[in-house]
């Protein structure tokens, strides 16, 4: 059994992002192996907060150049949480 903090590994925050948060809808990156009931369960136990719908998306990594040396930047799953309505998550308050 996983953790619920290795599930969730950061927030996102983007203009984008916090556009969405008017319809409670907050952006994590999490786990790659994780699946929508695993990033579900997580977010209301470490928030505490109810979950209605959850979106997943792969995002793959960009190309990348430092000078003549090329790479890319690392591949990522993210996910948006739609939580219900009049609850909020703390760590997006201040934004």
């Amino acid at each position: 059994m996983r953790y619920y903090h290795d599930i969730i590994i950061k927030p996102v925050v983007t203009e984008k992002s916090m556009d969405l948060l008017a319809d409670n809808k907050y952006t994590f990156i999490v786990d790659k192996k994780a699946n929508k009931t695993e990033i579900k369960n997580a977010i209301e136990k470490i928030f505490k907060v109810d979950v209605i719908k959850v979106y997943t998306m792969n995002v793959k990594g960009k190309p990348k150049r430092m000078g003549r040396f090329e790479g890319k930047t690392s591949d990522r799953k993210k996910a948006i949480v739609m939580i219900r309505p009049g609850q909020k998550i703390k760590i997006f308050d201040g934004m």
